[in-house]
């Protein structure tokens, strides 16, 4: 009879097995617990957070050109950015050609003053415009032609009169009247808009002309086209 040789596991063989899985479960949660506690214990920083996301941002989105993207601006907005780009060209036009005007922003981006001395601009008792001013007309009336959509660009031209003994204004024709009208129907014959011109009187100093500017959105009332006669077309 042969003797059988009978292996029985030991007790350190048989929990072998589970002793590993705790000690893994174990580092796990450990490890679990040190990141829970590195985010609970972490500041984010704003500056290099958007400077990180911004990076990301221009080396992933495809560029695309501009036209194709939305705009951000209101009606109300465009117009006085409009405003502020046709005021800067007045600007340009009257401190190039007449360096005698003064210019003066009344509200920005849409409304603004040229004060001009009368000889300045016309021949001394006379209505007729000095030739430096004819090349000053037309880019006066390339700026008032080129509104954007939307938007409209007005010229009103002030001359001053002396009032009467009863503080009106006269109503006989006069020599800033006849000028008046000479400078409308000579803007007209070289093409501006028909409704962005106006003129206007004002007690004041003979001597001065005001020419003011404004920037309005379309849907606002604007001037009307005025050719003074005797005894009409002033406005106070």
């Amino acid at each position: 009879m042969h003797d059988h040789a009978v292996i029985v596991p030991s007790p350190e063989t048989e929990e072998h097995g589970p002793s590993n899985v705790a000690l893994f479960l174990a580092l796990f949660l450990l490890i679990l617990a040190f990141f829970i506690l590195l985010v609970a214990i972490s500041t984010v920083e704003k500056a290099k957070s958007d400077a990180v996301m911004n990076s990301l941002t221009s080396t992933f989105t495809k560029a695309r050109p501009r036209v194709y993207d939305p705009t951000d601006y209101t009606a109300k907005d465009g117009t006085i950015l409009a405003g502020h780009q046709f005021q800067e060209l007045v600007t340009n036009l009257f401190s190039t050609t007449l360096q005698v005007a003064k210019i003066e922003i009344v509200r920005p981006g849409q409304m603004m003053r040229v004060a001009i001395p009368v000889n300045a601009m016309f021949a001394k008792g006379e209505a007729q415009l000095r030739p430096v001013i004819v090349p000053l007309f037309d880019r006066i009336v390339a700026a008032l032609s080129g509104r954007p959509p939307g938007v409209h660009f007005d010229m009103e031209f002030v001359v001053a009169v002396r009032p009467t003994r009863s503080g009106e204004l006269p109503t006989k024709a006069s020599l800033a009247m006849s000028r008046a009208g000479g400078v409308v129907k000579n803007l007209a014959g070289r093409g501006v808009p028909p409704d962005s011109i106006s003129i206007g009187m004002r007690a004041g100093n003979p001597d001065m002309i005001s020419i003011n500017f404004y920037v309005r959105n379309e849907d606002e009332q604007h001037f009307n086209y005025l050719i003074p006669n005797a005894g009409s077309g002033e406005r106070n």
